[in-house]
Order: C-alpha cells, then sequence, then structure tokens
C-alpha cells in the first residue's frame, strides 16, 4: 500500500522544510512512503541568523553554495528527497514605504509560468498529497506568498492538458489533497507557554504572544493534527544543519524536549482542497486515500 502513497512539500527557502513540517516528513518516510520536497529558492539573499557564523567572509561569498550543503545534509537526515524549482530569493524588504523587490526575484515571476515548472515537478512525482503555506505565507515574506500562489495554481494544473500540455510538462495527474502548513499556530504556542510557566521555568514565547496581539489575523483551522512526536529530534537535527539560519542555543530549542512530546505531539495542517471525502478533524494528510490505496 505504501509504495503507492506520495508526498509533496512544496517550500520558498532551504530551512522552511525543517521548520515547518519536517516532523511529519519523517514519520511518512519511516513508513515507507516517499516524500519529495520542492524548494523554490536558493535562499541567496536571507541573512545569516546564527550569531556564531556572522562575519564569515567565506559564507558571505559564498551563501548559495553554503545554503545548498545546508539543504543536502538536512535531505538525508529526515530522509526525503528534494529538488530545486530554480528561482533566485526575494529576500526580505523593510523599512517604511518598502524598497522595491529585486529584479529578477521569484516573487517577480509571473505565476502561471513559475507553476508550470511545479506542475512539471507534481506531474513525474505523481503525489496524492501537497503541503504548502496559506495565503499570508505563513508569515508575510514575498518568497512565502507566491509559493502559495504557484502551489494552488499548480494543484489543478497538474491536471489540465490545455493549460500545461503533455508533451511539454508531462502526463496528467491529478493529486487529491492540499494541505496549508499550521505548525506555528497559537493553540501550541499558548499550550506550550502556560507548560513552561506552570513548571517554574522561563517560557521563549511572551513577546510572541504579545505580537499575535497587535496583528488582527484570523484564526486557522486546524484540521490535522499529526501525532509525530517520536520524529521531534529528527526535525531539530535537520533544523540544525541549516547553520547559517540557525543558532543552536536560540529560542526555537528552549522547550525542553520531553515537555513538547507530553503537551503537543503533533504537527498541525489545514485541509485546503480535497477530491475525497474524509472526516475531520484528522491525523492523517492520507486520510480517504489511505483507504483505497
Amino acid at each position: 500500500m505504501t509504495e503507492q502513497l506520495r508526498l509533496m512539500a512544496v517550500h520558498a527557502h532551504p530551512d522552511d522544510e525543517s521548520s515547518k513540517g519536517a516532523a511529519t516528513m519523517a514519520k511518512y518516510v519511516s513508513e515507507g512512503i516517499p516524500v519529495l520536497v520542492v524548494t523554490c529558492t536558493g535562499g541567496e539573499r536571507g541573512s545569516i541568523l546564527n550569531p556564531k557564523l556572522q562575519g564569515d567572509k567565506y559564507i558571505e561569498e559564498n551563501i548559495h553554495e553554503v545554503r545548498a550543503k545546508e539543504m543536502e545534509e538536512a535531505r538525508q537526515i529526515l530522509g526525503v528527497q528534494q529538488e530545486w524549482l530554480g528561482y533566485v530569493d526575494s529576500g526580505l524588504p523593510e523599512g517604511d514605504p518598502l524598497p522595491p523587490l529585486p529584479e529578477g526575484c521569484f516573487a517577480l515571476e509571473d505565476v502561471d509560468e513559475a507553476a508550470g515548472r511545479l506542475v512539471k515537478k507534481i506531474r513525474a512525482f505523481r503525489p496524492q498529497v501537497i503541503t504548502t503555506y496559506d495565503e499570508n505565507g505563513g508569515y508575510p515574506h514575498p518568497d512565502h506568498i507566491m509559493t502559495h500562489k504557484i502551489s494552488m495554481v499548480a494543484f489543478d494544473g497538474a491536471a489540465d492538458t490545455e493549460k500545461y500540455p503533455e508533451d511539454e510538462f508531462g502526463p496528467a495527474f491529478q493529486p487529491q489533497k492540499l494541505y496549508y502548513n499550521q505548525g506555528f499556530n497559537k493553540p501550541r504556542t499558548i499550550a506550550l507557554h502556560e507548560a513552561l510557566l506552570a513548571r517554574g521555568m522561563e517560557s521563549p514565547y511572551g513577546e510572541w504572544l504579545e505580537r499575535w496581539k497587535e496583528f488582527e489575523r484570523k484564526e486557522r483551522t486546524l484540521t490535522t493534527h499529526i501525532p509525530c512526536a517520536d520524529f521531534f529530534e529528527i526535525r531539530d537535527k535537520a533544523l540544525i544543519a541549516h547553520a547559517t539560519q540557525i543558532d543552536p542555543d536560540g529560542g526555537w530549542f528552549r522547550v525542553p524536549m520531553e515537555i513538547q512530546k507530553e503537551v503537543w505531539p503533533t504537527e498541525e495542517y489545514e485541509l485546503a482542497k480535497s477530491h475525497v471525502d474524509t472526516s475531520l478533524p484528522e491525523s492523517d494528510l492520507f486520510a480517504g486515500i489511505r483507504e483505497n490505496a
């Protein structure tokens, strides 16, 4: 059965796959299900966030190669396949007013053309399930929002032979379900925050929750909770492999593993599109598919 099931995760930059849904992917890999990560950009404009590596001239001058090497290490840790979509990082514009995006970057590409590249990947890999970002990008990075846009077009476009002819894009295929990653959700954050305080420990989430109050964002519908606590260590190891992006002594890792597993042992998703019948809430991305595989 598992040979017929396939999962594709579409992400904006190298490191996104390890911070969003990594334990879920490792869980499915452990079941023998092939998982393909499609990384839209090379992360070339990402800041070096690990203070231990800031000022390293080699990294600064070879950031594209460095991040590709980090991606390969994380890929091996997670046990997934990985392919690049081939676009250039847009960077995160800052200032008021925001500066224009750099010419030739991913966020300025034609949506239908960029989706066509993803259609080729979908038709070649033939996943029943695709994960991506919601319309806000998870957070409003131009590349995350663009990733959402092309994923939505490609999900339908993979079966549309008029828009994406088979002689150019490969044999048509219709994925069955599309999910938004919602791992950074408010209920999880509150649960971990309160659990730490109840144990007399310092919480890294106090400022997060204060900032949440500042932004009037609608609460997302968490339709799917994947039990994957056994794979949290693999998730963290993969994330640490992205050394330029993650400080191993930073806030990401301040919640003791035993508390994470006890208080919130799942990763969350929002079912956005489905061609199969399924009952919500779910505990399996392949719910409604696995039974008929």
